[in-house]
């Protein structure tokens, strides 16, 4: 058995055998035990010396590229422990062997405390900085003196305007014939409202009024699909915009309440209220009551904008009517309108759908000695009417956004705000609504 031969040693640790030869190589014959005791001591001290004299040193670029080549074996679970979505991982031109050198050579990131810092009291006179910008504002507001519900007649033929009753329903058939439904059609109130961040009350402005077309609700067709508040916006005049649900969903032009004498100025005097608050400023309801009017009017809206024209009572604020394939009708009210007030604008832009009756309004305007043009170049003037027949190819659904020009409500303010003389008009209330 090797264990009894005396030459042979047992390593219990290690569980195994230490022979002679081994024996000789592990301790030298002359090995004094003193003396290694003392080389042991010296052997902890030397690496920290070491240490201690590179201290003094900055690692150069052996030491660096050691280091680098150190890491570079380490696995990505190394590297990055717990990923986070703003890690940066590798590109497609980067390796991940390039992205952990880098890492690796990165210096160490200082940190920041991120705990708020809690203050026992605040000193009453800290007087903290205003904010420099209003944040832009599109919302819908429900005004009384909106165009509906509508429980009078029809100025045309004195009838009442709710002329079905089914039960206790009642209804409106329409100039094409449909039932529309009062709880359904003509029952919202609501007006869609925008102030761009931009708009500064102190300031020279204008409030727009959007009639819309048949088959519109406000914020599926005004606001997303036809970017009426965002027209307003880039225009960069100071303007704000009012629109009010007419005929919800329907092939309908009732003006409702806009048929009755006083009711857009009702309408305007309410509005004035809501924007002055809209605004955070009280006390502007009165500087919004005297500001100038551009009425927009596309397609069916011709309908309550002409009323509002003629019967409206605030004929004096109106610097200007922009119509958008919109002369259906009530030609004799936009003529009467055009040839009485002479210090504003009048605009027309057609397709071929109302290309007979724009000709129709152009023949009465030149019968009456007012100078028409047939294009939208140069700026608008006080005075200025204006009729554009737009190319074929041009959709009648898409007109509010694509007529002669894209964006065809911001190019006409741009080219009203263009104009010194309707700017100096636009900034002072006429006496009459002084």
């Amino acid at each position: 058995m090797v264990g009894a031969d005396p030459k042979f040693q047992i390593d219990h640790r290690a569980n195994r055998v230490i022979s002679p030869a081994t024996q000789r190589h592990a301790q030298p014959r002359h090995a004094h035990p003193r003396r290694w005791r003392w080389v042991a001591v010296a052997s902890l001290f030397a690496p920290l010396s070491f240490v201690l004299v590179q201290c003094g040193k900055a690692p150069s670029a052996d030491m660096l590229a050691a280091n680098a080549h150190a890491t570079a074996g380490d696995s990505f679970e190394d590297r990055f422990p717990q990923p986070r979505f703003a890690d940066r991982f590798p590109t497609a031109s980067e390796s991940l062997q390039q992205v952990q050198q880098q890492v690796a050579l990165a210096p160490a990131q200082r940190k920041v405390r991120t705990e708020p810092v809690r203050v026992a009291s605040l000193n009453p006179t800290l007087t903290l900085p205003r904010q420099s910008e209003r944040e832009e504002l599109t919302t819908l507001v429900s005004m009384k003196s909106s165009a509906f519900p509508y429980f009078g007649t029809n100025p045309r033929s004195e009838a009442p305007f709710l002329n079905i009753t089914k039960g206790d329903r009642k209804g409106h058939r329409s100039y094409g014939g449909r039932v529309y439904w009062q709880d359904e059609t003509y029952n919202d109130s609501r007006v869609l409202v925008h102030v761009p961040e931009t708009f500064d009350v102190r300031k020279p402005g204008v409030i727009v009024v959007f009639f819309h077309g048949n088959g519109a609700t406000l914020e599926r067709d005004v606001r997303d699909r036809q970017l009426v508040p965002q027209q307003i916006s880039d225009s960069g005049v100071n303007a704000v915009l009012l629109a009010p649900q007419l005929a919800v969903n329907a092939a309908d032009s009732s003006a409702g309440k806009f048929w009755q004498p006083g009711g857009f100025k009702r309408f305007m005097d309410e509005s004035a209220t809501h924007l002055a608050r809209l605004t955070g400023d009280p006390k502007s309801a009165q500087a919004f009551a005297n500001m100038p009017i551009v009425i927009v009017g596309y397609s069916g809206g011709f309908l309550p904008t002409a009323w509002s024209l003629d019967v409206g009572g605030a004929t004096n604020r109106v610097r200007g009517v922009f119509l958008l394939d919109a002369v259906y009708g009530e030609l004799d009210k936009f003529a009467s309108w055009i040839a009485n007030n002479r210090s504003g604008f009048f605009v027309s832009s057609y397709t071929r759908y109302t290309k007979r009756r724009d000709q129709e309004l152009m023949s009465m305007l030149r019968d009456k000695g007012i100078t028409v043009t047939e294009n939208m170049d140069g700026p608008l003037r006080p005075g200025s009417v204006v009729f554009v027949q737009t190319r074929d190819g041009i959709t009648h659904r898409s007109y509010v956004t694509q007529a002669w020009t894209e964006h065809p409500v911001k190019d006409v303010l741009v080219k009203m705000a263009a104009s010194p003389q309707l700017t100096r008009i636009a900034s002072a209330p006429s006496p009459a609504n002084r």
